[in-house]
């Protein structure tokens, strides 16, 4: 991901509406260090990524649901992560009173060119980069109290420099998902009947109701698709459901027993006999239709 955000910052320098000076340069992303040389004659723009961190304001602690097939899988939301980049500007063979001029001319278009984007635009966005949930935010010149700048160019081993920052935040998703597994197939409804206790209030009496309510999928056999639109009956009764999109249906105000499901595709009706309320077994009420 970091090879692709250097070059979707190359694809933003080398757009042909940057200044001509700025696009008759190198970029590149090599570290600025004592052994850093060009050819002369030559000039470059450097962006050294130089830190990586999580933001933390960012952070979106609610993880993602997605439903797929009859089961609800959760991942992590995206970390968004801040990648700050050190901005110098390098000449090699041009006469000693012009290198300084033309570094700090070129380092102030690059400065200024940057400074537009305070997203990058989709259009730049390249490799692993496209298809970003968030557009990436860009700071410029941002200045950092908690840095000591004198201790990189010590680290680096070469004289301070004119620079500024370029800090992107991106979002990375590192694909991991958890499957909460299939939904609740049964429901179970406790009534109790309230009496008279002759003191001007009322308490349970000792019968109770127990209703339950049954869920389950249709899929063809075959192939396990789901069936849209599918009429499934309790047998014998007024009560049916048609299953949505998912393959889903719904029964309710059932008591506990053994029950045949009616279920109907196309015109065409099938019983599946011996089904018992409530369940013994996970999808107990699921439908293999053939």
């Amino acid at each position: 991901m970091f090879h692709d955000l250097d070059a979707t910052l190359k694809n933003l320098l080398a757009d042909p509406a940057a200044p001509a000076q700025l696009l008759a340069i190198d970029v590149n992303f090599e570290t600025p260090d004592k052994n850093f040389t060009l050819p002369a004659p030559h000039s470059a723009v450097n962006l050294f990524l130089y830190e990586v961190k999580e933001n933390r304001e960012l952070r979106d602690p609610q993880p993602i649901a997605t439903r797929v097939g009859n089961a609800d899988i959760r991942r992590r939301p995206p970390v968004r992560v801040d990648c700050s980049y050190l901005v110098t500007v390098w000449t090699e063979g041009l006469p000693a009173g012009s290198k300084i001029s033309t570094e700090h001319m070129l380092l102030g278009q690059a400065f200024f060119w940057l400074n537009r984007f305070a997203v990058i635009p989709s259009a730049y966005l390249s490799g692993g980069m496209v298809g970003q949930p968030f557009p990436p935010p860009t700071l410029i010149a941002q200045w950092d109290g908690a840095k000591n700048n004198g201790e990189w160019w010590n680290a680096l081993g070469i004289s301070p420099r004119p620079y500024f920052t370029v800090v992107v935040t991106i979002a990375l998703d590192n694909g991991r998902q958890i499957a909460d597994g299939p939904p609740v197939v049964t429901k179970e409804l406790r009534f109790k009947q309230l009496v008279d206790d002759g003191q001007g209030g009322v308490t349970p009496s000792v019968n109770s109701e127990v209703i339950f309510e049954i869920a389950g999928v249709v899929r063809r056999a075959a192939d396990q698709s789901v069936i849209a639109n599918a009429q499934v009956a309790i047998a014998g009764t007024a009560q049916v459901s048609t299953t949505d999109a998912d393959g889903q249906f719904r029964l309710s105000g059932l008591k506990l027993g053994t029950y045949t499901l009616r279920t109907t595709v196309n015109a065409v009706a099938r019983n599946f006999p011996n089904v018992i309320v409530p369940a013994t077994v996970l999808n107990a009420y699921d439908i293999n239709w053939l």
